[in-house]
């Protein structure tokens, strides 16, 4: 049986997921339209309403994007892990405005689809990092003073604290010092 209509244009999620992110950026999610962003990425409005249904679906496509970009692969040394983890982080954060971070996180907090499904994509990642802590904390690794999910916690929150309240800069410096003080020093193999 072959295909009816045109074949699907390769290149048009990244197009749009780019155009949407401009928006974003330039008028944040309450101000963002499909209709600018299908000008934008040179596409009709029905090209993205066959693909994401609504804003916050398009929305939801950038904020996975946003986390494909920071790739968590455990090697076996759990404060590489770490350390490489949060450094991901700092540099996906660094690459994006603030401003467009806080209008995700208000999105999300206003819009359920929006926090349901950035529940969801971290909600994974976050699983995925608490099971290397544990497993650290099991083989002594690190301290056994907090549960594996608050060490992660206390591992990521500051980044955000940093970025969107007090606006000092997320340093190399700074993330070994974040997971020497939230794991303490290396503990010694008896």
């Amino acid at each position: 049986m072959v295909g009816r209509g045109r074949p699907r244009d390769a290149g048009v999620e990244g197009r749009v997921l780019e155009a949407a992110m401009a928006e974003m950026r330039l008028r944040g999610y309450d101000g963002m339209s499909v209709d600018r962003v299908a000008d934008r990425a040179g596409v009709a409005k029905t090209t993205i309403y066959r693909r994401w249904p609504s804003k916050a679906e398009l929305v939801i496509a950038m904020i996975a994007g946003l986390r494909a970009a920071v790739s968590f692969e455990p090697t076996g040394d759990p404060r590489h892990d770490l350390t490489d983890l949060v450094t991901a982080i700092s540099s996906a954060l660094a690459a994006v405005p603030t401003t467009l971070i806080a209008d995700l996180a208000a999105a999300a907090a206003r819009e359920p689809r929006v926090s349901e499904s950035v529940r969801a994509l971290w909600g994974e990642r976050h699983a995925a990092v608490t099971a290397v802590v544990a497993r650290a904390q099991e083989d002594g690794l690190v301290p056994g003073h907090a549960s594996p999910a608050v060490l992660v916690d206390q591992l990521v929150g500051p980044l955000y604290y940093r970025l969107l309240i007090t606006g000092e800069p997320i340093t190399p410096a700074y993330v070994s010092e974040l997971v020497l003080s939230t794991l303490g020093p290396v503990q010694e193999q008896s």
